[in-house]
């Protein structure tokens, strides 16, 4: 890269406890599971102070060698799994050092646009640069790439070689390619890595971003708009003929340059007249919705939490609750959705109220609760265990939306919906 300085000296920054202890402590905060030795960020933190002289023994010395890391598989919305691989604890330690080393040498070369595993860069900047696109300079016509396995197909030697560019140190790129090579642990079996740098390592993101980069640059030397989000891409043009040729140039750098595979099924031509979906949203001309999917799955989790033969009291249930809405309401805050928030709220009251009633059980202990709230109109039985009751008049006397405020129930019809997030 022109006019870009080439560290030749590195490696040194690592063999220091300091750096060492400094790195376990983000590792400790990101609270990540076990690797294959089982040894848990306690059970490390127990004995931190032998644990990184040892670390900083081996790392002087040479013989440091990861471990293979963890096969897990977690399951993916569209009923697929995705695969991870964990490192042991040690190893996380290791590879945050060394991200704390490389990721300011080679922020400053990532194209703007680039938002996934960037620090001060979120989903949320993403999503308001597709909309600026789409918007203000009115580039309608948009590619939605997807790519096949991006992080287990990426090319070990070209990772190297792309490192390499800002990175002469021969220690620091040997340590880059003893991580991509550590292997993998599948279900007690050995599996040789000699593809992809695993979705789980602390290293993973930049690696895969250093390598994308060189997709992003040269879209941008040929003139296309890109946003991209780790392996999330889109590519905005102003004409069904310009998307068709912003399409095959993609392809072509990301298939036969970087040895990645496109997905011809999922990637597609769209336009901001049926909305182009991104990161959980979708995006119109005219305002951004969230997507059906992810509203069913938040749904499908209140619905798991509310469950009305579970004997939980109402107040361990809205306890639970809290962080799953607070997570939800926040995220999708850029989305047009002060109406769906209303709609979810009342959902989700009627579904707390239809489970208190399930465990009262009996009508007489709603007409208690009725009447110590003052209420004095006549009293007709009602089935407890009736969904259709529990938004009717007794109902919502027995439980007022104050109660649930009192029980501190997140309220999603607080939150500022279509909110505008700078994009850079």
């Amino acid at each position: 890269m022109k006019n870009k300085r080439v560290y030749y000296s590195l490696y040194s920054k690592l063999l220091s406890e300091f750096a060492l202890m400094q790195a376990f402590s983000k590792v400790k905060k990101a609270d990540g599971s076990a690797g294959i030795d089982s040894q848990s960020t306690a059970d490390f933190a127990d004995d931190l102070v032998d644990q990184v002289r040892l670390l900083v023994r081996e790392l002087k010395d040479k013989s440091y060698r990861p471990q293979p890391v963890l096969r897990v598989e977690i399951p993916k919305d569209d009923g697929g799994v995705r695969k991870l691989g964990i490192p042991a604890v040690r190893d996380r330690v290791v590879q945050q050092a060394l991200l704390d080393i490389l990721q300011d040498i080679f922020e400053e070369d990532f194209h703007p646009s680039s938002y996934g595993y960037r620090p001060q860069r979120s989903c949320h900047q993403a999503i308001a640069k597709a909309q600026l696109f789409m918007r203000k300079y009115e580039m309608k016509h948009v590619v939605d790439m997807d790519l096949s396995k991006c992080f287990d197909t990426l090319d070990h030697s070209l990772i190297i070689k792309c490192f390499r560019k800002r990175v002469s140190d021969g220690s620091i790129l040997n340590l880059i390619e003893f991580f991509l090579k550590s292997g993998v642990m599948n279900k007690g079996e050995f599996e040789p890595s000699e593809l992809g740098s695993p979705q789980g390592g602390v290293i993973s993101p930049l690696i895969a971003n250093v390598y994308l980069n060189e997709f992003d640059q040269e879209m941008m030397r040929r003139g296309h708009r890109i946003v991209r989000y780790a392996d999330d891409i889109l590519i905005f043009t102003r004409s069904q003929s310009a998307a068709e040729n912003a399409l095959a140039q993609a392809s072509k750098i990301l298939e036969e340059d970087l040895k990645l595979t496109v997905n011809k099924e999922k990637t597609h031509l769209a336009h901001s007249s049926t909305g182009i979906k991104f990161l959980g949203v979708k995006i119109f001309g005219w305002c951004t919705q969230i997507q059906q999917k992810k509203i069913k799955a938040f749904k499908g989790k209140v619905k798991l939490i509310t469950k009305r033969n579970s004997p939980v009291n109402l107040q361990r249930v809205i306890d639970e609750l809290r962080p799953k809405m607070r997570g939800f309401a926040n995220y999708f805050r850029v989305a047009n959705c002060k109406k769906l928030f209303e709609e979810l709220m009342a959902w989700i009251r009627r579904r707390l109220r239809s489970k208190q009633m399930k465990l009262w059980k009996k009508p007489a202990k709603l007409q208690r609760v009725l009447r110590q709230r003052g209420y004095q109109g006549d009293f007709k039985a009602i089935k407890m265990i009736s969904w259709r009751n529990a938004c009717s008049q007794h109902a919502h006397y027995s439980m007022p939306n104050s109660l649930f405020d009192e029980l501190k129930l997140f309220d999603m019809n607080k939150v500022e919906t279509g909110i505008s997030v700078p994009s850079w």
